[in-house]
């Protein structure tokens, strides 16, 4: 590989339509990564495809299928390293050195260790020119939980919050709806639909019997709902709960003790036992890497300030998505984490902004681990 090859003007063009057609799969590939494809030949693109779901065919090959024999000659640009393996499909690269692509630019290489460097190694071997890293950055932000996940186990845990201008989150009786308005909603919906699961507690599910799907509309295309979990160390979920309806896929994550106290487990909910931590709750560790285990990329937090509280305590989120909505509810409204035991400014949780935007009416901060 030639890490030192420059990139030209059409280079980098050619690269962010691959990431544009990559991001067709936003709400589909799970657990694969979302990756597209483009073939271009003596300045035409002559190919173009997108990985649509686990266990079709790849951006690659897609690509190929399209471009017949005007890819032998052809620059093939790939927003992450061509797979060398044998999955659920044949290895990409083969593909591409059978149909005689000449060079192949890559945004990122594949984290994932059955890759890792050895599919631009393979396609290298075989006397194709081969560059990585052009608009690596803009790679790494779409398939940011794939990476993470293939790196560390870990999947990339974003939570999701609203609060009005005095940072409350709902009125003391517990209402909250709706704090921000139409489009924030929207966006959350979008949220869930990139999202490989989505987890809650049980005092939100009890106090709100969310439905916890994304719902978008048929403009929005195909989605995979994602995986709904519920923390719930005593299995208090009731059968005629929303997230019990058998619609989606629901996983109750309790405890030993939790699962064997409860008789009636509906058929529609998964149960999984898992260690204790702190007061016999769910270890909050184990949940994020039963996650990863599951092959969850991206996971969304939608829950009430005890349990985010404890996830801010445990360093587990990777990233905040906090909604500010022109709202007033004073100081008798509930906040946004429940964090006891803070009485010095040393103390205090620091986070580092990293977006900000405007949703309709209401703000959209986005923070990171500082």
């Amino acid at each position: 590989m030639n890490a030192h090859t420059p990139f030209s003007r059409a280079d980098a063009d050619h690269m962010a339509r691959a990431l544009r057609l990559a991001e067709r799969g936003l709400y589909t590939t799970d657990p694969n990564p979302r990756v597209g494809c483009v073939l271009v030949k003596a300045g035409r693109v002559v190919g173009e495809g997108w990985h649509r779901k686990a266990g079709g065919p790849h951006a690659e090959i897609e690509a190929l299928a399209v471009a017949g024999a005007e890819a032998r000659g052809a620059t093939a640009y790939v927003n992450l390293e061509p797979c060398c393996h044998h999955g659920r499909t044949p290895p990409c690269t083969e593909a591409l050195i059978a149909a005689g692509i000449t060079r192949v630019v890559a945004a990122l290489e594949d984290p994932n260790p059955k890759v890792a460097g050895a599919g631009l190694a393979r396609l290298a071997a075989a006397g194709i020119d081969t560059a990585c890293g052009l608009l690596a950055g803009d790679a790494l932000n779409l398939n940011r939980g794939f990476c993470q996940r293939m790196a560390t186990g870990r999947p990339w845990l974003r939570s999701k919050l609203a609060m009005s201008l005095d940072g409350r989150t709902a009125m003391a009786s517990g209402e909250s709806r709706w704090i921000t308005g139409a489009d924030a909603r929207r966006d959350v919906h979008r949220l869930r639909a990139r999202s490989s699961a989505i987890v809650t507690g049980i005092g939100t599910a009890l106090a709100d019997d969310p439905e916890l799907t994304a719902r978008l509309g048929e403009d929005a295309g195909a989605i995979v709902q994602p995986i709904r979990i519920v923390l719930d160390s005593q299995f208090r979920l009731p059968s005629t709960a929303r997230l019990a309806d058998g619609r989606v896929r629901t996983v109750v994550l309790t405890t030993a003790a939790g699962r064997a106290a409860r008789a009636d487990i509906p058929a529609t909910l998964e149960a999984v036992a898992l260690p204790t931590g702190a007061e016999d709750r769910i270890d909050l560790l184990t949940v994020v890497e039963w996650l990863g285990r599951a092959g969850c990329n991206e996971v969304l937090v939608e829950a009430g300030p005890t349990l985010n509280g404890a996830l801010l305590r445990a360093g587990l989120v990777d990233e905040w998505i906090v909604y500010l909505a022109p709202v007033v509810l004073g100081d008798q409204a509930r906040g946004l984490f429940h964090l006891p035991g803070l009485s010095r400014m040393a103390d205090r949780h620091e986070l580092r902004l990293a977006d900000t935007r405007q949703i309709g009416q209401d703000i959209r901060l986005s923070f990171l681990k500082a």
